[in-house]
């Protein structure tokens, strides 16, 4: 007597649709058979068994796997797996830091001082806008001033000015750069409202909060971001641990509102998000998940926003926290729908980087990014320094090269990395990458049955956003294809179909 069971490579403990058939003979009911013909029949049942398992497996293995990507024309980078359908070889994803530039911000004033913090930065036209809070501690680490919101300006995000605004007196007089001096001011946290339904009155917007409000967060409007007004006593978000850097944006790619503050959830520091359509009434609250794997950390400010190369993904650097120390370390996470996220471990800016990063709290990353005016394949970060200490504390310009946060790196050995299906728009493919004396990469473009359509030449140097030149011409326009990069000693950023 023999089974399905018994055929080769059939794994006895998983059931497939269909295969469960009763394949079950004695010798006593085909007495009439011959043992040879007998065994005959066995092996020829057994190879139209096994041939058909073989093609359902495979059908439905090309079924599963063959819903096709939605890339269009939009720019792609390397950040997380959501592209890729396996990797094999000496390749894999390579976490970038982001290199360290000028000191562009020193808190000597007397209503600032070295425990200043939460920085926030952005674009608005030809201008770059920084909002912070003030605050100095002695030796003690005792608080020596009350906490006051400033202001600060750029035309260049390198050189950056302090307005005397004449607005709220301190110690006697009006000039100094003080734009709140109310409730609100430990974690007043501003963005440029991109919703084009906000009134002019409202084109900045800011969230502050905790004490002062019974805890929770209130949200604060401005015409200029210089003058701001309490929009309500009543806070707008009540659902959490307010003692951080909250923050919120317009989502241009989702037409909503976004925000993200801090809670606390198994024992750690942790972020929460929630969406809006006023900015007044939010809705849709979860606590962030991560990708398996992910340790359990205190997570101390989040620093989420829209990469605006690419506003479909959300680009964070929330701060890890080490309770025992009281030292902090900002590192990446990226996600796709503002939920879920992948999360390094590895600091973007360790504390050993320039200068005075390795003491209690003095090593956050500012909120906001720029692409700074002729520097196109530059991304501009800051992050702060010299926290708690006897002199200022500082605000330092660190630069990734444009796309860079993540890259698919292939070592000396070399691999090659084939993406899921792609439904592209297009008739040319732009690819940000680096190759390293030594190193090669090609481009190969598969059609949907896994033929290849497409072959590039060997790339070299260094590019970014550079056409692929093909030795095989694929015939680009729209549809479904994948592509299969392989790559030596080199990098590959990103991608996109033109």
């Amino acid at each position: 007597m023999f089974h399905a069971s018994d055929f080769p490579g059939r794994n006895t403990g998983q059931t497939r649709p269909g295969f469960e058939i009763g394949l079950s003979f004695s010798l006593s009911s085909v007495s009439t058979f011959h043992q040879t013909e007998w065994h005959n029949m066995a092996i020829y049942i057994r190879l139209i068994v096994t041939v058909t398992m073989f093609l359902q497996v495979t059908v439905s293995t090309i079924a599963v796997g063959a819903e096709p990507i939605d890339i269009v024309n939009r720019l792609e980078l390397f950040v997380d797996s959501h592209l890729i359908s396996g990797m094999d070889g000496d390749v894999g994803r390579q976490l970038i830091r982001p290199e360290p530039q000028e000191v562009v911000l020193e808190t000597g004033e007397p209503w600032e001082g070295n425990t200043s913090g939460y920085y926030t930065v952005f674009q608005d036209g030809g201008t770059y806008r920084m909002i912070y809070r003030g605050w100095r501690h002695d030796e003690k680490m005792k608080a020596v001033h009350k906490e006051v919101t400033c202001y600060a300006e750029s035309k260049d995000g390198i050189h950056w000015t302090k307005p005397n605004l004449g607005l709220f007196e301190w110690n006697g007089s009006k000039d100094n750069n003080i734009v709140w001096l109310g409730p609100g001011t430990h974690n007043f946290t501003a963005f440029r409202d991109a919703n084009p339904a906000a009134p002019a009155e409202e084109n900045y917007k800011a969230f502050g909060g905790v004490g002062s409000f019974g805890g929770g967060l209130v949200p604060f409007t401005s015409p200029d971001c210089v003058h701001w007004t309490l929009g309500q006593e009543k806070p707008v978000i009540t659902n959490g641990a307010f003692d951080s850097q909250n923050l919120a944006f317009w989502d241009t790619d989702r037409g909503e509102y976004r925000a993200y503050w801090r809670y606390f959830g198994d024992g750690v520091r942790a972020i929460r998000t929630a969406t809006s359509k006023d900015f007044m009434h939010w809705e849709n609250e979860a606590d962030l998940t991560y990708s398996e794997g992910t340790p359990n950390e205190h997570l101390y400010t989040n620093a989420i926003q829209k990469y605006f190369r690419a506003p479909h993904l959300f680009v964070g650097f929330p701060t890890r926290y080490e309770p025992k120390s009281q030292q902090v370390e900002p590192i990446l996470m990226t996600s796709r729908d503002g939920v879920l996220f992948q999360r390094y471990a590895e600091a973007v800016i360790p504390r050993t980087a320039p200068r005075d990063r390795n003491h209690n709290r003095s090593n956050y990353m500012v909120w906001g990014m720029f692409q700074l005016p002729g520097k196109p394949n530059e991304i501009s970060v800051y992050g702060t320094e010299n926290y708690y200490e006897s002199t200022p504390g500082r605000v330092r310009r660190f630069v990734y090269r444009v796309d860079g946060f993540v890259a698919l790196r292939g070592g000396i050995g070399g691999g090659n990395v084939l993406t899921k299906p792609l439904r592209y728009k297009g008739q040319r493919l732009l690819l940000n990458y680096v190759v390293n004396a030594g190193g090669a990469l090609t481009v190969e473009v598969l059609d949907n049955a896994g033929q290849v359509i497409g072959r590039s030449g060997t790339l070299s140097g260094d590019a970014v956003d550079a056409p692929v030149v093909w030795e095989q011409k694929p015939a680009l326009d729209e549809g479904i294809i994948r592509l299969r990069f392989t790559i030596r000693n080199a990098d590959v950023y990103s991608m996109q179909f033109k």
